[in-house]
């Protein structure tokens, strides 16, 4: 999909956008570039000039620690605008990489800020965007200090598995997740041999597995109940089931 399309789709999840806002995304000059694995895009400090979505790939945002320490924050899949809020600060305050090779294509943020004055509207759509974003780190902060382990790593499951089921992503209810245990215990706290345990436990659950990094759900409903999953607070116009 062409990056012009992954950004009316995106913005469509949760806004309406006239014929005259989709005309001024379409006339945006994006960029392409080729990543590779863990390669950053943007590093925490950096003063961005460019947002980008992403066209193939995934790409995680996350928190550079004093002791090398990584703190993930989100995950990003094809067809995301995982920067959108990029545009309005003068300081990243996370990096942004790839996990394993992808492709981003970005816009200049004199070119989005010269659009938001021509289209209000659109201007609305990408703050509205950016406070999805914000709310998705809400929940990640309740997820990560009041569920238990096995809550916790099935409520992840759940979100990134509707938001890509959303993205068409999802293929005989498997997704390609190309997240190591290490990362996953990293966006979880927990340490590697906890996130295997936890891993032992949902399996024999029979909701969910995964594996060599492919994510596979068997019992939907059952894995929502475990990870007490809402998708409200990723507004979305339509409800999956």
């Amino acid at each position: 999909m062409e990056a012009d399309k992954i950004v009316v789709n995106k913005l469509k999840e949760h806004s309406r956008l006239s014929a005259d806002d989709i005309a001024e995304v379409r006339n945006f000059s994006f960029a392409q570039r080729e990543l590779a694995d863990h390669e950053d895009l943007i590093r925490q400090g950096d003063e961005p000039n460019l947002s980008v979505v992403v066209m193939s790939g995934w790409v995680a945002r996350y928190h550079l620690l004093s002791g090398g320490q990584r703190q993930y924050l989100s995950f990003h899949m094809p067809g995301d605008w995982p920067d959108a809020q990029a545009l309005f600060l003068d300081r990243m305050d996370h990096a942004v990489c790839a996990i394993g090779p992808a492709v981003v294509a970005g816009v200049a943020h004199k070119e989005l800020t010269r659009a938001i004055t021509r289209r209000p509207a659109l201007g609305f759509a990408i703050w509205r965007e950016t406070l999805i974003d914000a709310a998705i780190f809400r929940e990640a902060i309740t997820n990560n200090s009041a569920r238990s382990k096995p809550a916790r790593m099935a409520h992840l499951f759940c979100e990134l598995f509707y938001r890509a089921r959303a993205l068409g992503l999802v293929r005989d209810e498997q997704l390609r997740l190309p997240v190591s245990l290490v990362q996953l215990g990293e966006a979880l706290g927990m340490a590697i041999a906890t996130v295997n345990r936890t891993l032992v436990e949902l399996r024999a659950s029979r909701a969910v597995d995964f594996r060599s990094g492919m994510l596979t759900i068997s019992n939907w409903q059952g894995l929502c109940a475990i990870g007490e999953f809402d998708p409200g607070f990723l507004h979305l116009n339509r409800q999956l089931r």
